[in-house]
């Protein structure tokens, strides 16, 4: 983060941690820190209320790690018993599952791997949720598995892990079809891409 002597040690201090927000560098940090001080005491204090609550309030789903209420162990899909239980969508974020549900094609469960692998950055098989993946396989009566993960390099290497360590389970495994650009990112894929390539899946 580069210092910046028009800046006091507080907003220096604000200005790194919010670099590290996704798509903020240093410039659009201190933009963001500037609109702040040309706000009220009230509203600063709201939002920052609110991120405050954020750990307070906000937990991962015992079961598929997506977010849900401090107060349950389960998210409202997992609870759901009228959603098909033996169908899991693997997805790498919990944005991207967001993005499926937007579709109303999907009425299957889910679990969040809470990222893809990336060896470069440190992200081996042992930092995703894959063991209790595979402890829900063993637990459950399951039919299929969908791997709905980003058409990237890091995606691509993430599904060959999968559909290695999914064999012995002798169960369906899909992935999402080529209607999906390499490179493309499923949280942000327009709705009629991201629906024709979940409903194009093929079987691997």
């Amino acid at each position: 983060m580069r210092n910046n002597p028009l800046l006091n040690e507080l907003l220096q201090k604000l200005a790194y941690e919010m670099s590290k927000l996704p798509g903020v560098g240093p410039k659009t940090a201190e933009k963001y820190i500037f609109y702040l001080l040309n706000q009220n005491e009230e509203e600063i204090n709201r939002l920052a209320n609110l991120i405050a609550q954020l750990a307070k309030n906000i937990r991962l789903c015992e079961r598929c790690h997506n977010f849900t209420s401090v107060n349950e162990a389960l998210c409202p899909i997992c609870q759901n018993k009228q959603r098909e239980q033996n169908v899991i969508c693997v997805v790498a974020r919990q944005q991207d599952l967001i993005a499926i549900e937007n579709l109303h094609e999907y009425n299957g469960l889910y679990h969040v791997l809470r990222g893809t692998l990336n060896p470069i950055e440190g992200v081996t098989p042992d930092k995703l949720s894959i063991n209790s993946l595979l402890k829900r396989l063993e637990e459950n009566q399951i039919n299929e598995i969908i791997l709905a993960l980003d058409a990237d390099i890091n995606g691509e290497s993430t599904i060959l892990y999968l559909q290695k360590i999914l064999k012995p389970y002798n169960l369906k495994v899909t992935r999402l079809a080529k209607g999906m650009p390499m490179g493309a990112s499923i949280e942000y894929a327009d709705e009629a891409t991201l629906a024709n390539a979940f409903k194009g899946r093929k079987e691997l």
